[in-house]
C-alpha cells in the first residue's frame, strides 16, 4: 500500500509539474533610484539598437562620454519622485499582473506564469534559464506592449532568441506580437475610463476633453522602415472612443516622451495641452493606453509635469484629471488571460 500511495502522489506531482509558461515581458526599471543603478540601466537600454537606431560607432562615444555622465543623477531625481516602499511601480505592477494571472490560470496548474524587463532585473535570459531548469519546453511569450513597434515589442523578442541561439535545443515557442484591437483588451480600456468618470464626472456632461497619450517614437521609424506603430496606435484610440460613444469633438491622440532632437511622432503631448487650453478646454482627461502599468513616463512626465504645465497655460479654474493605467485591474487580468488562453490553445 505505501507503494502504491507513494506511486500515485508521483503521479499527482507529474500531472500537476509546469508543462508551459507565460512570459510576460515590460520595458523595464532601475534597480534603485540611484545615480549607479540609473547608469546601469541606461547603458544597457539606450546601447540596444531597437532603441537608438544610429551606427554603434558613432552613437557609443556620445553614450558613453557625454549622456552616461551627466544624465544618471538628474534621472534618479526623477525615479525618486515615483518610487514606493515596494520599488519601481513599473515592477511592482507587472508582478502583480503575473500573480493575478496565475491566479485566474489555477484551472490549468501545468501553466505556470512568470514575467521579465527587457532591461534591468529580473532579466530575460535568467527567467528563460530558470524555465529550462525546470524543464519547461513550452513557452509563450507575452511583450506587455499593445501597439507593435521595433522599440518595444521586436526588442523583446530579441532578447528571447538572442539568448535561446546560445543554446542547443529551442523550446516550443509561441508569441503575441500585438493586441491593440483585441476586443478584449479594448474593452478593459473603457471599462476602466467609465469607472474613473463614474466619480470624477463623464467629460461630455462636464464639457471636458479626453487626450489618449501614447509613448512617442521617432517619426522616421514609420516612414522609413513602416513601423506599423502610429497606424496601431490610432486604430487603438479609435476602437476605444469607438466604444465609449465618443465624437471626435470629445477626444484627441499625442504622443510624449520625446528623446533627442530628431522629429518624432506629433501632435507632442505637452504641445496639444497648450493648444486645448488656448481654445478655452478647462478640463482635461489624460489616459495612456499603450502603458501597461505606471512607471516614470506616466506618473512624473504626465501626472506632474503636463498636469503642471496645463492648469499654468488653463488658469485657476481648470481640471487636470490623470487616469492611471491599467496596472493590475480586474479588467486588465481579464483581457490578458483571454489574449493567453487563445494563445496557449491546445498547449492547454
Amino acid at each position: 500500500m505505501a507503494a502504491n500511495r507513494i506511486l500515485f502522489e508521483d503521479l499527482v506531482a507529474l500531472m500537476n509539474k509546469p508543462q508551459a509558461a507565460v512570459l510576460l515581458i515590460n520595458t523595464g526599471s532601475p534597480a534603485a533610484p540611484e545615480a549607479d543603478a540609473v547608469r546601469e540601466y541606461l547603458a544597457e537600454f539606450l546601447s540596444d539598437p531597437r532603441i537608438i537606431e544610429m551606427p554603434q560607432w558613432k552613437w557609443q562615444p556620445i553614450l558613453r562620454g557625454i549622456i552616461l555622465r551627466k544624465r544618471p543623477a538628474e534621472s534618479a531625481k526623477r525615479y525618486r519622485s515615483v518610487w514606493t516602499e515596494e520599488g519601481s511601480p513599473l515592477i511592482t505592477h507587472t508582478r502583480r499582473t503575473a500573480e493575478r494571472l496565475s491566479g485566474r490560470l489555477s484551472d490549468a496548474p501545468h501553466v505556470k506564469v512568470v514575467w521579465a524587463m527587457r532591461y534591468g532585473k529580473p532579466a530575460v535570459a535568467d527567467v528563460l534559464d530558470e524555465l529550462r531548469r525546470e524543464g519547461i519546453e513550452r513557452i509563450v511569450v507575452m511583450p506587455m506592449f499593445a501597439q507593435r513597434a521595433a522599440q518595444t515589442t521586436s526588442a523583446c523578442f530579441d532578447a528571447v532568441l538572442d539568448h535561446l541561439r546560445a543554446g542547443r535545443i529551442y523550446p516550443a515557442l509561441r508569441f503575441v506580437p500585438g493586441y491593440h484591437v483585441d476586443e478584449g483588451y479594448v474593452e478593459a480600456l473603457a471599462e476602466h475610463l467609465r469607472a474613473h468618470w463614474a466619480k470624477a464626472g463623464d467629460i461630455r456632461e462636464t464639457g471636458g476633453h479626453l487626450v489618449l497619450s501614447f509613448h512617442g517614437i521617432p517619426k522616421a521609424s514609420v516612414e522609413v522602415s513602416g513601423d506599423p506603430y502610429e497606424k496601431e496606435c490610432r486604430e487603438t484610440a479609435e476602437a476605444l472612443a469607438k466604444r465609449l460613444g465618443l465624437t471626435d469633438a470629445d477626444w484627441s491622440l499625442a504622443y510624449q516622451s520625446r528623446f533627442g532632437r530628431d522629429e518624432w511622432l506629433r501632435p507632442y503631448a505637452i504641445e496639444h495641452v497648450e493648444e486645448l487650453a488656448r481654445k478655452g478646454v478647462k478640463r482635461v482627461d489624460v489616459f495612456c493606453p499603450g502603458f501597461a502599468a505606471d512607471c516614470l513616463e506616466t506618473i512624473e512626465e504626465i501626472n506632474e509635469e503636463l498636469r503642471g504645465f496645463y492648469l499654468a497655460q488653463a488658469g485657476e479654474d481648470a481640471v487636470f484629471h490623470y487616469v492611471p493605467c491599467l496596472n493590475a485591474s480586474d479588467e486588465a487580468v481579464r483581457a490578458y488571460e483571454r489574449i493567453i488562453r487563445r494563445t496557449l490553445g491546445d498547449w492547454i
